[in-house]
């Protein structure tokens, strides 16, 4: 390995650092919503998948309030899809990311 070799090492490592950061700062930024029963239940999350807000409709109190389970179930259901929109926004980002780099397309981003 030459010096050549090892400044375009240096470099390639640069770049892979640049790319993390920019990641997290895309996992800060990206933000989704979901909700379930109608919208009696809504579930703001960003791309490190951290609920940002839960809303509960006052309606979801009186016709819910006496069915525990149902309310926890439309929780449940709001967090997941909200989950599966985080995933798909950051599956884009990096795929956009990635394309950059003139990289062939990976199975798994597409």
């Amino acid at each position: 390995m030459d010096f050549s070799d090892l400044g375009k090492m240096k470099e390639m490592m640069g770049q892979a650092r640049q790319m993390q950061e920019q990641m997290e700062r895309k996992l800060s930024e990206t933000v989704v919503e979901a909700s379930s029963g109608g919208g009696v239940v809504t579930v703001r999350m960003n791309g490190k998948k951290e609920v940002l807000r839960l809303k509960i409709e006052a309606s979801a109190i009186g016709s819910a309030g006496s069915d525990l389970e149902l309310l926890e179930d439309l929780i449940t259901a709001a967090v997941n899809e909200a989950g599966r929109r985080a995933d798909e926004a950051i599956k884009a980002s990096v795929a956009g990311m990635m394309g950059g780099l003139g990289l062939p397309d990976l199975p798994g981003l597409r």
